[in-house]
């Protein structure tokens, strides 16, 4: 054990600052940790850092991602999260908590009173120019009235250690607080992956906050119904906490949206579903302030709702946090904090908070101007945080700088004492090292007080020596244990209220935004699919080539690179009048499957689903994504590849081809007809029946020669899929004939387009219509043409060739009408599901500054 202690604590006694979560100031260990550190130490070095491997594969399996902007690891990082948790004893928990509700109902009265009496203003407890000079404070949202008795429904508080011992807030965070999925992420990776951990350590557990946080969106319905349409709204994939949103839309069970699926009618939102028009009752917001209404605030914002204030004024719909309610995350209310406290509560503030001076009072501005670089200096606009300067660290023409812009607009600024974070345990290189932290958590509006989750997110360091602590900055997360000396049930139950809940949806209820990146899912799936089977079938015939010199050989591959061009549509490609391309197939066919620039590239296609995928994570299983991993890493392992080979190219194609096969068949399991899979089904049979269309027009309508033809329709057959089951239906030599009425004509083979076409009219009369009478869509007009001419389909008129030109004419035209109507199909359905209202317009320019 001794050996053990040493390897494990190795320089942390030494390594430790002033103040450390696990040390004592007489370097012992802390006896809320003594459990854990035992557990630790029992489990030893190796096998913590195979536990860490774990974690990190599983959060990758699980695609637990944080977008931090400009990363050059890619939008999508994986989310670090170490084994080693952070702990607090319930006893020190009991004050943090009560300060927490504190906090939040003193905020929510603020919040009320900014946009209400203005007392607060009026009796000269903070001035107006903190208020009326901050971005957050917004005009349009003032004198609002809300039935709900709390006004500020979600809180966060960011949390440090003081140099008094006790945790300190840093940041209020109110208008869409991020972290509560990570956390309970957190929660999950680490009791799976380390339940030694918990040996004898008795961790409270987070069930009773979220199912109160549950209750909170079901009773916060501006008109009380028995089922209320709650939805959560995203800016999308891109943003950097997305994840999250979609984490918590699929652990809740409420549509995930964005601002173009919401629509306001009469003074209501509603969702634009497939049948039409769903009144909405909640909103729970993931998007600032400004960017939630471009008719009464931003008007370049595509994030919002055009008119959604207005049916907030109405008391038609509720959203949580309500729109304004940014002005509270101001660092210059801090130090007006105290006195707000004792104006609306008479009690002074439970939680210590970090010293502040507002630099709009003269006194203040003065004392901090005399030894500005003692101090840290924020703007008092969050959107300005970056702009965050650490005195200590400026040279003298920076501090100069400052303090002129300080002189200049002293209200702007508020000057904060440096804090120094305390510590906590992280393993790092097999062994436990002091890393900075922060703690933030968080608390959800309860009858007449604040639920407070047990724990929250830990933010660590991203290494010893950074005294920042931030996700965007390369951080880390722990665990976050509350642990008291009573057992805690180890199982976490999460069971919603099934009384008021929407249990039951159906196909019609699916938001016109969804159906639609399920739609294109399909569509982007299917045209990869094709495009890497129809390219590993050429990289195959050149394999073949390199032992056959005969002149036919040649001539076929010659045509098939063409017929590569025709059919992703990436010209001029092969079909360039430049020779070269033809000498060097595989710089061409190395960028059709590399370059996404390319458009038709299987790089392009899968980038393009790539982005629907993201913008459905709410919906995809945990298998699913594992598979969707395997294909990014297999992509980027061949873009690290020095040099290509047939060999190589042929070989990536079929590890995708797989896994491209295993995604689609896990589709069909994870997501419900009723939740929008027969978009998802429709777009896929249009594209693979689309570009089977191009394959066959590219291969078939030339008249060759017979040998030719024999090796053309041999390739045709194994791109296809299909040329087993050709010898098993035809027992013969292969004729144009038959592989026309095999994969063109055949009704009941899944790969014929007779069958694919039949397939898309049988899901497209299963389509939502806006009336009930027999009046038939646009889309199903257009099937309908499409399937009564392949059925009224000659096979002998459609292998009759022009002597003229040596074609087949007759099979180009009809071929090239089913790809009309087909191009048409799928426009009708835009039309009809998905056309979002065109953007409307403010009246009158509002200058919001952010």
């Amino acid at each position: 054990m001794k050996t053990l202690t040493k390897t494990l604590f190795e320089n942390y006694f030494s390594a430790s600052p002033s103040y450390d979560e696990l040390l004592t100031s007489k370097m012992s260990i802390k006896d809320n940790w003594k459990v854990l550190s035992k557990n630790l130490l029992k489990i030893g070095p190796k096998h913590l850092a195979l536990k860490q491997t774990e974690i990190n594969w599983l959060l990758a399996e699980n695609g637990v991602t944080y977008n931090v902007y400009n990363d050059p690891k890619g939008l999508n990082r994986p989310w670090d999260l170490n084994v080693v948790p952070f702990i607090i004893h319930q006893k020190e928990w009991l004050t943090i908590e009560k300060g927490i509700q504190q906090r939040a109902e003193i905020l929510n009265l603020v919040l009320k009173d900014i946009y209400g009496k203005r007392e607060l203003l009026k009796n000269g407890i903070i001035p107006p120019e903190v208020i009326y000079a901050h971005s957050g404070f917004l005009r349009a949202c003032d004198q609002i009235q809300y039935k709900n008795s709390k006004q500020l429904s979600v809180y966060a508080a960011d949390l440090a250690r003081g140099p008094d011992g006790r945790m300190w807030v840093v940041n209020d965070r109110t208008q869409a607080p991020s972290g509560m999925g990570y956390a309970l992420e957190n929660r999950f990776s680490t009791s799976k992956i380390s339940p030694e951990l918990f040996t004898n350590i008795n961790v409270s557990q987070p069930s009773n906050f979220f199912n109160d946080f549950n209750a909170l969106l079901l009773n916060s319905a501006a008109t009380k119904v028995e089922s209320p349409m709650v939805v959560i709204l995203t800016p999308g994939p891109h943003n950097e906490t997305y994840f999250e949103h979609a984490y918590l839309s699929s652990f809740l069970g409420y549509p995930l949206v964005k601002g173009n699926d919401l629509v306001v009618r009469h003074g209501k939102v509603w969702l634009k579903s497939l049948k039409g028009l769903k009144q909405v009752d909640v909103i729970l917001r993931r998007i600032d302030d400004t960017f939630m209404d471009p008719l009464e605030l931003r008007e370049d914002s595509y994030l919002g709702v055009a008119g959604l204030l207005e049916a907030v004024r109405l008391q038609n719909v509720t959203v949580i946090n309500p729109i304004g309610s940014g002005v509270l995350e101001n660092p210059a209310l801090i130090p007006f904090m105290e006195n707000i406290c004792k104006y609306f509560l008479n009690e002074d503030l439970i939680l210590p908070q970090i010293a502040s001076w507002w630099c709009g009072q003269e006194k203040e501005r003065k004392h901090v101007l005399a030894d500005l670089s003692a101090y840290v200096v924020k703007r008092i606009d969050r959107s300005e945080r970056e702009h965050i300067y650490f005195c200590e660290f400026l040279d003298k023409k920076a501090l100069k700088a400052l303090k002129k812009e300080i002189l200049e607009y002293p209200f702007k600024f508020v000057a904060q004492e440096k804090i120094s974070f305390s510590t906590a345990p992280n393993f790092t290189k097999n062994k436990l090292e002091p890393r900075k932290i922060s703690c933030r958590t968080f608390a959800i509006a309860k009858e007449n007080s604040y639920s407070v989750m047990p724990g929250g997110l830990v933010r660590v360091a991203p290494d010893s020596k950074e005294l920042f602590v931030s996700n965007q900055r390369g951080g880390t997360s722990k665990d976050f244990w509350v642990v008291n000396d009573a057992p805690q049930p180890h199982l976490q139950n999460y069971s919603w209220n099934k009384t008021n809940s929407s249990t039951s949806r159906d196909i019609n209820d699916v938001p016109s935004n969804t159906a639609e990146n399920l739609f294109w899912s399909g569509r982007y799936i299917g045209r990869t699919l094709v495009t890497a089977r129809y390219l590993r079938m050429v990289l195959s015939q050149m394999t073949h080539a390199e032992y056959n010199d005969r002149k036919s050989e040649s001539e076929s591959l010659k045509i098939l690179f063409q017929s590569i061009t025709k059919i992703t549509s990436t010209f001029p490609g092969f079909m360039a009048e430049d020779e070269d391309v033809l000498l060097h197939p595989l710089k061409e066919i190395k960028s059709i499957i590399l370059d996404e620039t390319k458009i038709g590239s299987f790089a392009q296609s899968m980038q393009s689903f790539n982005t629907s995928y993201y913008s459905l994570r709410n919906l995809w299983s945990r298998d699913m994504w594992r598979v969707f991993d395997g294909i990014q890493k297999h992509i980027k392992k061949l873009q690290q590849e020095d040099s290509y080979s047939v060999f190589t190219l042929t070989n990536f194609f079929d590890k995708i081809i797989t896994r491209l096969i295993a995604f689609m068949a896990l589709t069909e399991e994870s997501i419900l007809v009723r939740q929008g899979l027969l978009l998802y089904f429709i777009g896929l049979q249009l594209e693979i029946s689309a570009m089977n269309i191009e394959k066959f027009r590219a291969l078939l309508i030339v008249n060759y020669d017979e040998e030719l033809e024999y090796e053309i329709l041999e390739s045709l057959l194994n791109s296809h899929e299909s040329l087993n089951i050709y010898r098993y239906s035809y027992n013969s030599y292969l004729s144009i004939e038959n592989v026309v009425n095999l994969i063109i004509l055949d009704k009941e083979y899944s790969r014929s387009l007779t069958y694919q076409i039949q397939r898309l009219k049988k899901d497209i009369d299963k389509l939502p219509t806006k009336n009930e009478n027999t009046e038939l869509t646009v889309c199903q007009e257009n099937i309908n043409v499409a399937l009564s001419k392949i059925e009224s389909f000659d096979v002998e008129e459609l292998l009759e060739v022009n002597p003229k030109s040596n074609m087949r004419e007759n099979m180009d035209t009809v071929l090239s009408d089913l790809s009309d109507l087909l191009h048409t199909t799928s426009l009708s359905i835009s039309d009809t599901y998905f056309n979002h209202s065109q953007p409307q317009k403010q009246l009158v320019n509002r200058n919001i500054t952010t």
